[in-house]
């Protein structure tokens, strides 16, 4: 019997690449989930590439027996 994973929602931090040899990538991250890293081409190719990262790293999660991680981010704004 396959049990079906509840469904999470995290949060993915995008940030343009700055290295102008890859001006309009973006590189993508997912704090609640370490080193759950990627990157695209633009805003959009770099959503699905998170995406995909990300499913892998909870099926890996699953695979292993390790439990599927909540977030607990606030996110704040400061000026300075």
């Amino acid at each position: 019997m396959v049990r079906k994973r509840k469904h999470v929602r995290y949060t993915v931090i995008l940030q343009q690449e700055p290295d102008p040899d890859f001006a309009g990538y973006y590189n993508a991250s997912v704090p609640a989930l370490p080193g759950c890293l990627s990157y695209g081409a633009n805003r959009e190719k770099a959503l699905v590439n998170i995406k995909e990262a990300v499913q892998l790293y909870l099926e890996d999660l699953e695979a292993s027996g390790e439990p599927i991680p909540d977030e607990h981010i606030e996110q704040v704004g400061i000026e300075v």
